[in-house]
């Protein structure tokens, strides 16, 4: 009789422990748990390290276009911008398609490495980072004499940040919790080729092909066009 009080004990402890563990959660479980989410997270470090050479990389092909940096010859001479987007205006022909492409695919990882690192920020506050790094850089390479001011340039910029942001929550959306790996490792890749691809560009004999900026004609003086380094985006 006493076996079968003590085992009735011993049964009603083991349910009284598991009730228990059930309201406060199995610390095994909890753990388990919690290294399975962090394997999904993605590495802060691998990524601020990536978006630092994406940045180096960016201002490198806009402002130099893969060459020495340098100093045009128009340099601190007035010159015209183009603040008509898309058409032709003044000294300046209509946009290339082309172009107009590349600043647009130039600006795709800078939304995606936004969303990843700050992914607290609404859209509007990383469009006008976008909006803002576009300028910094149109007025840069402007300055610079190596490159002209053009805001079609920053619409394009703008909007392909904007595209890789949208891609960010599409990718979230679709791929839960193992968006934030696979993104990561999807960047690490890109990185990766654009190295690559700017080391062979480097090795190789293509050159992008140099623009003529205008100057704008003072009293006194003959308007011709300086030679700069490079074209303009």
């Amino acid at each position: 009789m006493a076996r079968q009080e003590t085992a009735a004990c011993d049964l009603r402890g083991t349910r009284l422990r598991r009730a228990g563990d059930a309201v406060r959660g199995d610390p095994g479980q909890d753990r388990r748990v919690t290294s399975a989410a962090q394997t999904m997270l993605p590495n802060r470090r691998l990524l601020g390290a990536l978006f630092v050479v994406y940045l180096l990389l960016l201002v490198w092909i806009i402002l130099w276009k893969l060459e020495v940096p340098s100093v045009g010859a128009a340099a601190g001479l007035p010159r015209p911008i183009k603040l008509v987007p898309y058409l032709p205006s003044g000294d300046f022909d209509a946009s290339d398609p082309l172009e107009v492409l590349v600043n647009i695919l130039l600006f795709v990882p800078f939304g995606i490495y936004l969303g990843m690192l700050a992914a607290r920020l609404r859209w509007w506050a990383v469009a006008g980072i976008l909006l803002f790094s576009s300028l910094a850089l149109e007025t840069t390479q402007h300055l610079l004499s190596v490159g002209s001011f053009d805001l079609t340039d920053v619409i394009d910029n703008t909007l392909g940040g904007l595209l890789g942001l949208g891609a960010l929550v599409v990718a979230r959306r679709v791929l839960g919790a193992r968006a934030g790996r696979l993104v990561t490792r999807t960047l690490l890749i890109g990185g990766i080729v654009a190295v690559l691809a700017v080391a062979a560009f480097i090795a190789s004999p293509l050159r992008f092909v140099g623009q003529h900026d205008v100057i704008v004609p003072q009293p006194g003086m003959t308007r011709s066009p300086a030679p700069s380094v490079s074209p303009s985006y």
